[in-house]
């Protein structure tokens, strides 16, 4: 069937990791869609505005949130919670500590308790790494003697 068709077929016309405009999309430009929405929407801002907070203060939920999340922004990464100084083993576990009191506490939320904990996870990887390179030199100098 192939034999038929080999001389119609194209093939790919690109090759692996070029496109046919390598430059791609000027930068700053924008969709035609975007420009058109924009074009309506000028001028009307304030009215927009206006009427997204009477829905909200009428109950409507969607604006609502709308609403509050303008007025407070998500929480960005910083944490404030305070770890003792971690550069033993013995020290992971008052960490792990200090992040579950202060999950319990409200302090934290659970999601950024365990991203913290991620964080004491690689010391614990990174200290257990550096024993067993010091173990294992002091073997070899053992051996040499």
């Amino acid at each position: 069937m192939a034999d038929k068709t080999s001389g119609q077929q194209r093939g790919k016309p690109f090759k692996p990791g070029q496109s046919g405009n390598p430059n791609g999309r000027p930068q700053g430009s924008r969709h035609k869609a975007t420009i058109a929405a924009q074009a309506l929407l000028d001028g009307e801002g304030e009215a927009l505005t206006r009427k997204a907070v009477e829905m909200a203060l009428g109950g409507d939920t969607t604006a609502m949130r709308l609403c509050l999340e303008r007025l407070v922004p998500p929480r960005k990464d910083a944490l404030k919670i305070e770890l003792p100084k971690v550069e033993t083993s013995a020290d992971l576990s008052k960490a792990s500590g200090a992040i579950l009191e202060a999950v319990a506490k409200g302090e934290i939320t659970p999601s950024e308790g365990q991203a913290v904990s991620g964080l004491v996870e690689a010391r614990r990887k990174a200290l257990e790494t550096m024993e067993l390179e010091r173990r294992i030199a002091e073997l070899e100098k053992n051996l040499q003697r």
